[in-house]
C-alpha cells in the first residue's frame, strides 16, 4: 500500500512542474514514469506503447476530430459571425441589450457549431466579432469581457460536447444519455447568465453604455434571421440522428461535417484556403486533446497499478459523510485543481480515481459526468490557468487581465450552484438513465 506522504509528494511534483511551464501532458507522463519505475520496474515501461495504442484506438474518440472540424468549418466560413449578428438583432429589448448576445451566441455555438471541443475558440471568435461594436456604443468592458469568457464555457456542456464524449469513453457510459443529461443544466446556466445581466443592467444602467446598438429595421432582422436556419439544421441532424437511432455519435459527427461543408458552399466560402485553415485548426486542437489524454492515461495506469483509486475509495467510504458533504468536497477539490490544471487535464486525471468512488457511494454516472463538466467550466475561469480569461484579454488587447477576472465574478458562483444538485441511485445498480 502506497503511503499518503508519497501521494502528496507526487501531487506537489505535478504542481511544481506545471509552475515551471511544462506542458500538462508532459508533466503527467513524467510523474507516471517515475511512479512505474519506483513501484514496478522498467519492464512495464516497455509495454506502455501497446497499452496506450489500445486505449487510443477507439471508434468513440473518432468523433472528436469530426466535431472539431465541423465547428472550425463554420468559423472559417464566417457562418458563426453571421449567426452572432443575427442573434444580436433580437435581444436588444432586454436590459443589457447586446450583452445577452454573447451568452446566447455561446449557447448556439456549443449546440450547433460543435466548438464545444474548444471553448477557447468560442471565446476568441465571439471576442473578435463583439468588441468593436461594444466599444462603439460605450458598453462597460469588464461586463463585456466577463460575459464572453463565461458564456464560452457553456460550450463544453451543451451537446455535442467533446468533454462528455471523453468522459463516456473513459467510464464506458452512454454518450447519448450524457448528451441529454447536459441539455437542461446547460440551458439553466445560460438562463442564469441572462437573468444576471438583466438585473445588473437594471441596477447599473451604465454598463450598457448609451443603451443602443446596431438595430436594422424589421425586414432586415427577418432577412438576417435566415443565417440561423443552416446552423439549426445541423443541430437537428446531429441530435435527431443520434436519438432517432439512425446513427452513433461518431456517425452523426460525420453527417455534421458534410452539412457544414454544404453551408460553406451555400455562402460561397468553400475554397482551398478555408479548407486548409479548418483542417490545420482541427489537427492542432485534436492533437492537443489526444496528447493530454495519452499523458493522463499513462498517469492513471500508474496510479491503478499502485492501488491509489482503491485506497481513495476506501478512505472516503470510511469517512461516512453525507451525500451533500461529499459533493461539497468535490466542488472544493475541483476549484483548487482549476488553479493549476486546464479543464481537459483535470477531467482526464481525476475521473479514473473518483468515478469508482462516486458509483460506490451511489451517485448516478450520468449526473457525475454533467457535474464534472460543470467543474471543468469553472477551471476555464479560475486563474492562473483559466484559458478563457487570457484569450479574451488577448483579443481585447487593452487594460489588465484583472478587468476580465472581475467581469466573470458576476457569473462565477452560478457554476458552483448549478453543480450541487445530485441524484442518488442504489449502490449496486448500474444506471443508464439521465439526471439533470
Amino acid at each position: 500500500m502506497i503511503s499518503v506522504g508519497v501521494i502528496a509528494a507526487g501531487f506537489a511534483c505535478v504542481i511544481f512542474l506545471l509552475l515551471l511551464g511544462l506542458h500538462v501532458a508532459t508533466v503527467m507522463a513524467v510523474i507516471a514514469l517515475i511512479g512505474v519505475l519506483y513501484g514496478v520496474g522498467p519492464m512495464l515501461v516497455n509495454s506502455m506503447g501497446n497499452l496506450m495504442w489500445s486505449q487510443m484506438n477507439s471508434f468513440v474518440l473518432t468523433a472528436i476530430p469530426l466535431y472539431v472540424l465541423m465547428g472550425e468549418t463554420l468559423v472559417n466560413a464566417q457562418i458563426a459571425g453571421r449567426m452572432y449578428r443575427s442573434l444580436s438583432d433580437w435581444v436588444q429589448w432586454l436590459p443589457g441589450k447586446l450583452l445577452h448576445s454573447n451568452i446566447i451566441s455561446s449557447n448556439m455555438f456549443s449546440a450547433i457549431a460543435a466548438i464545444a471541443g474548444s471553448p477557447v475558440a468560442t471565446a476568441a471568435t465571439i471576442s473578435t466579432v463583439a468588441f468593436p461594436t461594444f466599444r462603439e456604443h460605450g458598453y462597460n468592458e469588464r461586463c463585456v469581457a466577463g460575459s464572453i469568457a463565461s458564456g464560452a464555457t457553456l460550450g463544453i456542456l451543451i451537446p455535442p460536447s467533446i468533454d462528455l464524449i471523453i468522459y463516456g469513453a473513459i467510464t464506458d457510459t452512454s454518450i447519448g444519455a450524457l448528451f441529454i443529461g447536459g441539455i437542461i443544466p446547460g440551458l439553466l446556466l445560460a438562463s442564469f447568465f441572462v437573468i444576471i445581466i438583466a438585473v445588473a443592467a437594471t441596477i447599473w444602467p451604465s454598463i450598457a453604455g448609451d443603451g443602443s446598438g446596431p438595430a436594422p429595421d424589421l425586414s432586415g432582422r427577418w432577412k438576417r434571421l435566415f443565417d440561423l436556419v443552416g446552423p439549426v439544421l445541423i443541430f437537428v441532424l446531429i441530435i435527431g440522428s443520434i436519438y432517432g437511432g439512425w446513427a452513433t455519435p461518431t456517425e452523426a459527427a460525420a453527417v455534421g461535417v458534410v452539412a457544414s461543408l454544404g453551408q460553406a458552399a451555400w455562402y460561397r466560402k468553400l475554397n482551398m484556403t478555408m479548407l486548409n485553415n479548418s483542417l490545420l485548426d482541427t489537427i492542432r486542437i485534436t492533437a492537443k486533446i489526444l496528447l493530454v489524454r495519452m499523458g493522463a492515461y499513462f498517469l492513471n495506469f500508474a496510479m491503478g497499478i499502485r492501488g491509489i483509486p482503491d485506497q481513495v475509495a476506501a478512505f472516503i467510504s470510511d469517512l461516512d459523510v453525507s451525500p451533500f458533504t461529499f459533493v461539497l468536497f468535490l466542488v472544493l477539490l475541483y476549484l483548487v485543481l482549476g488553479w493549476f490544471l486546464d479543464a481537459l487535464a483535470m477531467m482526464i486525471t481525476t475521473i479514473p480515481v473518483l468515478f469508482p468512488v462516486v458509483v460506490a457511494v451511489g451517485f448516478d454516472p450520468i449526473w457525475f459526468g454533467v457535474f464534472i463538466v460543470i467543474m471543468c467550466e469553472l477551471a476555464l475561469l479560475t486563474p492562473p490557468v483559466g484559458m478563457n480569461l487570457y484569450i479574451v484579454q488577448g483579443v481585447r488587447n487593452r487594460g489588465q487581465i484583472t478587468d476580465v477576472i472581475r467581469g466573470v465574478l458576476l457569473f462565477f458562483h452560478r457554476h458552483s450552484v448549478a453543480g450541487l444538485p445530485y441524484h442518488r441511485v442504489p449502490a449496486n445498480r448500474h444506471v443508464a438513465g439521465v439526471s439533470a
